[in-house]
């Protein structure tokens, strides 16, 4: 059984090392970009992904000063949306009743990003769209380079992953690891962690 759990973290330490830093400075100018032009950060997910969000928002939120938000933290709206016109437009509504703009940006967070053929989130797919017809930022952190965020986003960090079977759980772990690298980046942070 130590078995997995050596290959686990030998996984980890692979695919930090293989992490593209240049890619994640342009996502760091991005953000600084949407801060001073006093836009929002609306932080899309799914799933595990969505739980990323909320903390990721508190993190952009108290220590950088970006004005950002998590519909999915919106529970009412979000299920009231789900039951009334079905899933595949939560965020894509949320959006339009938000008026984002240029001025904005997205950060969607998902293993997958969404794919037309295969049906899979296409409520990110729908939030994307909406996005492009706005000129909203949209940026990315996923674990698959062939979803729909991958191909669509204007700065995606693709997380390198050779063993699928544990797509979801380092894409979920590495998407913490990654906007936290952005919150204490240097560009980024103007408020001190109390640790």
């Amino acid at each position: 059984m130590t078995e997995h759990s050596a290959n686990f973290l030998l996984e980890v330490i692979d695919i930090a090392k293989k992490l593209d830093a240049a890619k994640i400075e342009i996502l760091a100018d991005e953000l600084l970009e949407i801060r001073r032009n006093s836009g929002r950060l609306f932080i899309i997910g799914v799933g595990g992904s969505a739980a990323n969000s909320s903390h990721a928002v508190n993190d952009f939120r108290k220590l950088c000063g970006i004005d950002a938000i998590a519909p999915t933290d919106n529970i009412a709206e979000i299920t009231a949306r789900t039951n009334d016109e079905g899933f595949e437009t939560i965020f894509s509504e949320y959006l339009k009743v938000s008026k984002n703009s240029a001025k904005d940006g997205i950060l969607i967070l998902s293993v997958g990003g969404g794919s037309v053929e295969k049906n899979v989130s296409i409520n990110l797919i729908n939030a994307i769209k909406q996005a492009k017809k706005n000129k909203t930022k949209v940026l990315g952190i996923v674990g698959k380079h062939d979803g729909f965020t991958a191909k669509n986003a204007d700065v995606v960090i693709t997380i390198p992953i050779e063993n699928k079977n544990n797509l979801t759980p380092h894409s979920e772990s590495f998407q913490g690891i990654i906007w936290h690298c952005l919150v204490s980046h240097p560009k980024l942070k103007i408020n001190p962690t109390k640790w």
